[in-house]
């Protein structure tokens, strides 16, 4: 890892084994893991081996990325989110502080016969968040299950099962209360299964439980 500037306590972003990329010097980078240019990995952040992380990403203090995990372009992981393997998170992803992607459905720390479990006793499963999800501060996604494209988990929540395209979800276990346009701004009833975004103008249609855009 290239050594600490004076100013920002962080790596040259032309230097060291991930040519482009903002490394602060309490970071902890594996060298196996590959990151796209422009990316920035804060105070305290562990990206482990074989991790890769797209482009123009925000790594944020203490956020932890298991080996494995893929990342897209423009995802943030905010302060101390944690994104346990295999995680596959799309572009413009946006993890919020604390939150975590767990990756072991019957968690144990020893077997039944009390020996302290290994890597080749469980089999870790993964949380996959689709194209420009968001995760708010201390939700939990229980793995495995899958977050649609666009849509938006409320801070705190607990999701236990798929969350659909554009859908807003709260609480514990979490559960729709309603819908969010690419803007995050959730949307309003514009007719019998029709909605707006307030933001931006664009229309969506829901049919089956599903929406998509017009």
């Amino acid at each position: 890892m290239a050594a600490t500037t004076p100013d920002r306590d962080a790596a040259d972003a032309g230097s060291g084994p991930h040519p482009g990329v903002t490394v602060a010097g309490s970071a902890d980078v594996a060298d196996a893991a590959r990151i796209g240019a422009g990316t920035r990995v804060w105070h305290l952040a562990q990206i482990r081996e074989d991790a890769r992380v797209g482009r123009d990403c925000i790594i944020g203090r203490g956020a932890y990325v298991g080996p494995g995990v893929r990342l897209g372009d423009n995802v943030k992981l905010q302060n101390y989110a944690l994104v346990y393997e295999p995680a596959q998170l799309d572009d413009g992803v946006f993890v919020g502080p604390a939150a975590v992607l767990t990756n072991d459905e019957y968690p144990r720390a020893v077997t039944p016969d009390g020996r302290l479990k290994t890597g080749d006793d469980w089999t870790a499963v993964g949380v996959t968040v689709g194209t420009g999800a968001a995760i708010g501060a201390r939700a939990v996604c229980v793995a495995p299950v899958h977050i649609g494209r666009w849509a938006t988990v409320a801070a705190g929540a607990v999701v236990t099962r798929d969350v659909p395209d554009f859908a807003l979800v709260v609480g514990v276990p979490a559960r729709r209360v309603g819908w969010v346009g690419r803007a995050g701004v959730p949307l309003v009833a514009d007719g019998a299964g029709r909605f707006v975004c307030p933001r931006t103008g664009q229309r969506y249609v829901e049919h089956d439980g599903l929406l998509t855009e017009e």
